[in-house]
């Protein structure tokens, strides 16, 4: 496949940590996280939920505990869940230290409202213990009231003071497992934040918009906010927030990152927009083939294109290709077409495609497209 510039700079060089089995930051990928939103004290449905984002892909799942019977729903959960759980605390910092006690992964804290330096401190000591991070999360609807008097309103100035005071209060702990968050629902604050932030400490920061909005809005400023962001080569871990299924926030990002050509994971699928040209149902056909494929972590590129304008140079740069032809349409294997296809066994026989390029790809891991690497 062709070759065009690198889009992101150089990546930012932090410390790493690790969240259970995961590693944030140093040269780890960059990681996708989502939360679910089932009642956690509902163990089974909360582990559903937790088993969907797993399979979407999620790398983290971060789950709420509102109160203690959730806290305590916990040690079920981190027993049976698939990847690392993050226990997102509020409020009472005797949750924190229920969940710490249950096993979880990994802990997130809002500086602003967890209460006295003290309570703080009581966590920190009990997650160092364990050897679990804590990433300090700050809000911009949630900061500290001498911050707000001080600055006036929320802003990118203060979130990073917030964040540099609680990180000062970890670092006097003598703890360093530590990733940050600076996440306010407007993208220019929050671009502005991490990038003060980030010429400041060397912690690994966790990427977010806040309440960014419904699917399509949310996903759209979310690409642009966090898009900017790892342009820079600010990022280590991300959560899209959406008020949506949380699946598509893993989908989002991971879509995001396959963008920026930071992370390549799962079926990648080029297809045109549609126009009177198009000599087959490309919509339907794309709608079909993302969720038939959506399990597929190799990194696999399909095109499915409605017409010649187009369609044999997409097909040519992808492994599986198809290419409109007025009932009977082109398959392309690997650039090469290979025979032609009916439209009512278009999806069947493309699903086939990667399924033989999967199994393929896992038989020999030293390949590449089918050549040797």
């Amino acid at each position: 496949m062709s070759r065009a510039p690198a889009l992101t700079a150089p990546r930012r060089v932090t410390r790493q940590i690790r969240v259970g089995s995961v590693a944030v930051g140093g040269d780890a990928p960059i990681s996708v996280q989502s939360m679910t939103n089932t009642d956690t004290r509902d163990v089974a449905a909360t582990l559903a939920q937790i088993q969907a984002l797993a399979e979407a892909g999620a790398d983290l799942v971060r789950v709420s505990c509102p109160d203690e019977d959730a806290a305590l729903a916990m040690e079920r959960l981190c027993a049976q869940a698939p990847v690392p759980l993050i226990a997102d605390i509020h409020f009472d910092h005797r949750l924190a230290l229920i969940a710490l006690e249950k096993g979880v992964a990994g802990l997130r804290l809002n500086p602003g409202n967890i209460g006295s330096r003290a309570r703080v401190a009581e966590v920190a000591r009990a997650a160092a213990e364990r050897r679990v991070p804590i990433r300090i999360g700050v809000n911009a609807g949630s900061l500290e009231r001498e911050l707000l008097a001080r600055f006036g309103e929320p802003c990118a100035e203060a979130m990073v003071e917030s964040a540099l005071g609680h990180i000062r209060i970890l670092e006097d702990l003598d703890y360093r497992e530590i990733k940050v968050s600076l996440k306010a629902s407007h993208a220019a604050m929050t671009v502005a934040a991490y990038r003060l932030l980030a010429g400041k400490v060397d912690y690994p920061l966790h990427l977010g918009i806040t309440e960014a909005g419904g699917l399509i809005p949310g996903t759209v400023k979310s690409a642009v906010g966090l898009g900017l962001l790892l342009a820079d080569g600010l990022g280590d871990t991300l959560r899209v927030s959406l008020s949506a299924d949380p699946v598509h926030e893993v989908r989002v990002g991971f879509e995001l990152l396959k963008a920026l050509e930071l992370r390549n994971r799962g079926v990648t699928i080029i297809a045109c927009p549609t126009c009177s040209r198009q000599q087959m149902p490309v919509i339907e056909l794309t709608a079909q083939l993302e969720e038939r494929l959506a399990n597929i972590r190799e990194n696999i590129t399909v095109s499915i294109i409605g017409c010649v304008v187009n369609g044999p140079g997409e097909a040519k740069e992808s492994q599986v290709g198809i290419v409109g032809g007025d009932g009977e349409n082109l398959l392309y294997r690997a650039g090469r077409p290979v025979g032609k296809v009916a439209d009512r066994e278009v999806v069947e026989r493309l699903v086939a495609e990667v399924e033989s390029l999967v199994a393929q790809m896992r038989d020999h891991p030293t390949e590449k497209n089918g050549v040797k690497a």
